[in-house]
């Protein structure tokens, strides 16, 4: 009888002892949180989205619509800022042709065709209409305060020119005492950026 007891003493003990052991390793966190806990860091957050620019008239690298060139009614197409990072005070946009002939950047001491700058944009901002330019603007390649459609001459090769948009995030605002050039707006704003993305978009007068 006694021997009985003992066994199921023993039982009992070995049933304790499994029990104690399961609920411990459940509770006890895994080496990679033990480690942050440990070192007082928390899990790093999802990474935010990075600073977009996009047009529901041509995806990147399409064919920018006619409409919006000199061929055209010279209005600038619709586009869509999204992933403004935070502490943006302004946004900067710029339009040049970096694909104009080789004989025009060696008359002019250039190397793109200034199509379109705006500067100051608020960071609110998530769509720059059709035809409208928020912010302020600078002078584009002909001296002008306004935005220069795409008109690649069809007397050089390639006929076909690219046109990139850029958009940048900035940690402040840009000021200037004369009408800025595109070159003054992304010098100006080379200490203040915070992010950057490009949109390039293609049009060719020969098709």
């Amino acid at each position: 009888m006694s021997k009985a007891y003992s066994l199921l003493g023993i039982l009992i003990l070995l049933v304790l002892f499994g029990a104690y052991f399961a609920f411990n390793r459940a509770e006890a966190p895994s080496p990679e949180l033990a480690e942050e806990e440990e070192s007082g860091e928390e899990a790093s957050p999802s990474s935010p989205m990075s600073l977009t620019l996009s047009s529901p008239s041509f995806p990147n690298n399409g064919d920018i619509p006619e409409k919006y060139t000199c061929d055209g009614e010279n209005l600038n197409p619709e586009l869509r800022v999204e992933g403004v990072p935070e502490g943006t005070e302004s946004l900067v946009l710029v339009m040049d042709d970096p694909d104009i002939p080789q004989v025009f950047k060696d008359q002019r001491g250039i190397e793109a065709f200034d199509h379109w700058a705006v500067y100051n944009i608020s960071p609110d901002t998530t769509v720059i209409e059709e035809g409208s330019a928020v912010g302020t603007e600078g002078k584009n390649g002909r001296g002008e305060t306004a935005y220069a459609g795409p008109c690649p001459p069809t007397e050089y090769e390639p006929t076909e020119h690219r046109y990139s948009f850029r958009l940048y995030a900035l940690s402040g605002t840009l000021n200037f005492v004369q009408t800025p050039t595109l070159k003054d707006i992304e010098d100006a704003a080379k200490g203040m950026e915070l992010d950057s993305t490009t949109l390039i978009g293609k049009y060719d007068r020969a098709k």
